[in-house]
């Protein structure tokens, strides 16, 4: 029976980083034929891997890649911490990110087939539910440009689009600002805040008004002061600027600069 020499072994266990035994074994059945023991060793633990996604992938991280006028973000999804921080998770992820920025068409980027090989290579060598769980790809016109900030963790991510005389650290805050702000923005500025939010605390505060004993039609007139205070809340550019909260975060970009869109991706909050 053909014997596998331990350079070899070691040679598939440090590109596979699965166990001594299962390398070996498999070198014997490929009777010392490197790629053939690679195969082998794919087929035979995707089947594995095949019947481990009913777990949740609850960790991973978000990774950003700008250039060429375009920048992307996407979201690589894993079953524990300990995975999400390996340097080879952390390096695929930021090869998904290029991958969706190279994308054809701007928009929402499906998992190609780079990005699936990807996801495959680290469900094999971790042992873990891996998933490519989004991706987008935006675009910049000319005077346009993009920012970013990664948390240190790797689990939040905020892209950003700017026009005019923003300064990439300058960004980079507003990328902190939206990363930690309570509560969490939901618009740039009043007139962007999804009217799902605005109808359901418009209806709130009304509700409260009419418990109180004043008529429908009062109780209308009398939100509209607090809804301008909850405007100015989780209006992005009306908040408080983390880093100094004696300045709004319009203070901060300036009148010279305008944030266009803001992407704050984090682990997870999707299912």
């Amino acid at each position: 029976m053909y014997e596998p020499n331990a350079k070899d072994v070691m040679m598939l266990r440090n590109k596979t980083g699965l166990p001594m035994m299962a390398c070996k074994a498999a070198l014997i059945e490929a009777t010392g034929d490197l790629e053939k023991a690679e195969e082998i060793l794919r087929k035979q633990l995707k089947g594995k891997m095949e019947s481990r996604t009913d777990r949740v992938a609850g960790e991973g991280r978000v990774s950003i890649s700008i250039g060429n006028g375009a920048a992307s973000i996407i979201e690589f999804r894993a079953e524990t911490d300990f995975t999400a921080k390996n340097e080879k998770f952390v390096a695929a992820a930021q090869k998904m990110a290029d991958d969706v920025l190279n994308a054809s068409a701007a928009g929402p980027v499906a998992e190609s087939p780079a990005i699936k090989a990807l996801v495959e290579d680290l469900k094999i060598s971790t042992g873990e539910n891996c998933s490519y769980a989004r991706g987008v790809k935006l675009t910049a016109a000319a005077g346009e440009s993009f920012g970013f900030y990664i948390h240190h963790d790797g689990k939040t991510g905020v892209l950003i689009k700017a026009s005019g005389s923003v300064s990439q650290e300058t960004l980079k805050q507003i990328g902190m600002h939206v990363t930690a702000a309570v509560p969490r923005p939901q618009g740039i500025t009043a007139d962007d805040i999804p009217a799902s939010i605005v109808d359901k605390e418009r209806a709130f505060r009304i509700a409260q008004a009419m418990e109180s004993g004043k008529p429908k039609e009062i109780a209308e007139k009398m939100v509209e002061g607090g809804m301008k205070k909850f405007f100015a809340e989780i209006a992005l550019m009306e908040q408080p600027f983390v880093v100094d909260p004696t300045k709004t975060v319009k203070d901060i970009v300036g009148s010279s600069g305008k944030i266009l869109q803001f992407l704050r991706w984090q682990v997870g909050e999707q299912v």
